[in-house]
């Protein structure tokens, strides 16, 4: 009976009483008309892409917390390259300022309270750390980052390394990432294009390292002279096409803006005076410069600021902290990057302790210093080390010249007053002990200093109270190949130039050894390190007006190769390249 139950239910199902037969036909039609739009809606369902809602939203503006997701999706994707590059960001609204370094190092200072005071005065409120950072992979995503890096290959030098490194960040087989439709990200502020020109020029860096070699009308860096004779020519080309410094016009003479132009500190005058008149790197728009100069003279204040009867500094260090103090309230530039992007120079031998008056001036400020001593906090990876130059006039004439290495007769000479820890030690060894090496304290009567000099195949060129000596500079003007004698000196543009092709390093231990030192160096060997004493002495030559490749251009571009290092956002965001 089941069974037969089951069948007459079925039967009941379809069939239709004999005597409502139109009202069937309208259920039929109904049935014919249904079926077919279920198997079209079907069929569309199955085939048409549904990836349309996607570009909907991926068009529209993302909210807080889409950004928030996509934070915390892409920190695997980062976490290869932040720890490939241990990368370090000025945590702003901490008390302790972290160093930008290229190098990988990091140091630390805490702010006192007045500091933090002084350098924080800011219009806007500065982002997070993490904000930065964020703003920061937002603009450079699907980029390839190249870094051009600095890296010390021994005690006495540096090494310009330029290395393409792409952050190849690796994905899960597992995870789906959705492609997002193909658009154009438009450069947002005029910073934005600053970093932009600088990453064109850091990726032309490295393309150059192993490309052909540049031509150049007037000079082709070439030789053993220099680390990376292509790298250095393409980026003083990318230096002389977009590198812009502004210069703050605060402040008055003799202090700022002004500095001594013929003295032993000549650097500090020349320098400001050269940029404040140049047409080519300044801007006057500081939106668009790479750099920010600060023109004050530590000779200056040595000279107008300082007691000598009190040997008192504080008013050397107030008068910098005022005055970064003014600037950082008139413009936003100071603290957007807490004084990365800012550089000041200084030949004075207190040009470091002036640079000790703000932590973030000494601890993320290029320095650039004649006083290059790594004993006194000089970081080379960030500061640069410039030459020492004593100019009488404002001419090199009569200071340059000498005969050819077969033509000197002298073997080794010093001439220079006694102070500091090593100058004792040479003249007690060799003071009128061989007639080889010539060393006195003061010269005899009718004797000229630079004609010894350009008689002399090798210049002793040791350190006195501080390390730099514009013997070295002397020396290369003259033909003659420098003996470095020092402790933790960072030769002029070592950065660039491979100073171990053109001059000897002895070390303070070794001064009783220096004659068998100089005469276990091969006749062929000297006239090499001669002849690039005469090419590389392009590079410490001070010209009026200046000219390419010369001591002004060469100190602007160890500023660049700087700045090169580190990229800035508008959020008060600094990262290291």
């Amino acid at each position: 009976m089941g069974r037969d139950g089951n069948k007459s239910c079925f039967a009941c199902c379809f069939s239709t009483p004999t005597t409502s037969s139109s009202s069937s036909s309208s259920a039929i039609k109904l049935l014919f008309f249904i079926v077919p739009l279920i198997l079209v809606s079907f069929i569309v369902f199955v085939l048409v892409p549904r990836n349309s809602t996607w570009a909907l939203i991926y068009s529209l503006p993302p909210s807080t917390s889409a950004v928030a997701a996509a934070a915390n999706s892409s920190e695997k994707l980062g976490a290869a390259v932040h720890a490939e590059s241990s990368q370090q960001v000025l945590d702003l609204p901490s008390r302790v300022v972290k160093t930008v370094d290229v190098g990988g190092s990091s140091g630390e200072a805490t702010l006192s309270d007045s500091d933090e005071v002084a350098v924080n005065r800011s219009a806007s409120p500065p982002l997070s750390a993490v904000e930065a950072v964020t703003k920061f992979q937002e603009l450079n995503e699907t980029k390839e980052y190249s870094s051009l890096n600095t890296s010390i290959t021994d005690s006495d030098s540096l090494n310009i390394t330029i290395n393409g490194t792409p952050n190849n960040a690796t994905t899960s087989p597992n995870e789906t990432i959705a492609l997002p439709l193909k658009h154009s990200r438009q450069v947002r502020t005029k910073l934005d294009k600053v970093e932009a020109g600088l990453q064109r020029a850091r990726s032309a860096i490295r393309e150059a390292k192993n490309g052909s070699q540049l031509q150049d009308p007037e000079y082709v860096p070439i030789g053993p002279m220099y680390w990376d004779a292509k790298a250095f020519h393409r980026s003083y080309l990318e230096m002389e096409k977009q590198f812009k410094v502004f210069v703050y016009k605060e402040g008055e003479p003799p202090v700022f803006h002004d500095g001594p132009c013929k003295s032993i500190y000549s650097m500090e005058g020349n320098f400001i005076y050269k940029l404040d008149v140049d047409t080519k790197f300044q801007t006057k728009d500081p939106q668009k410069a790479h750099v920010f100069y600060l023109p004050f003279s530590v000779a200056k204040m040595v000279r107008f600021v300082y007691s000598r009867d009190s040997r008192d500094f504080s008013p050397i260090r107030r008068t910098v902290v005022d005055y970064i103090n003014l600037v950082a309230q008139k413009y936003p530039y100071w603290n957007r990057s807490h004084g990365a992007d800012h550089f000041m120079l200084a030949c004075h031998d207190w040009g470091p302790e002036a640079s000790f008056s703000l932590p973030y001036l000494e601890k993320n400020s290029i320095r650039a210093l004649c006083n290059a001593n790594t004993s006194e906090r000089f970081n080379p990876v960030k500061d640069v080390s410039i030459p020492e130059l004593n100019l009488i006039t404002d001419k090199l004439t009569g200071l340059m010249g000498g005969p050819s290495a077969s033509r000197r007769q002298i073997l080794a000479f010093f001439a220079g007053g006694v102070h500091g820890p090593i100058r004792p030690v040479l003249l007690e060894h060799w003071e009128d002990k061989d007639e080889d090496i010539k060393v006195h304290k003061y010269l005899p009567r009718g004797v000229n200093y630079y004609d010894m000099m350009r008689n002399s195949k090798y210049c002793i060129c040791p350190s006195g109270y501080e390390v730099a000596s514009p013997r070295i500079v002397e020396a290369l003007y003259n033909g003659c190949v420098p003996v470095l004698i020092s402790k933790s000196y960072v030769a002029p543009f070592s950065d660039v130039l491979r100073w171990k092709s053109f001059s000897v390093t002895v070390s303070v231990d070794d001064i009783p050894k220096l004659k068998e030192i100089l005469m276990n160096i091969s006749t062929r060997q000297y006239i090499r390190m001669q002849r690039r004493v005469l090419q590389v002495r392009r590079h410490f030559e001070f010209n009026s007006p200046p000219k390419r490749y010369d001591v002004f251009h060469m100190i602007l571009h160890s500023v660049w190769l700087r700045r090169l290092n580190v990229r800035i956002t508008d959020d008060h965001g600094v990262v290291a390249n």
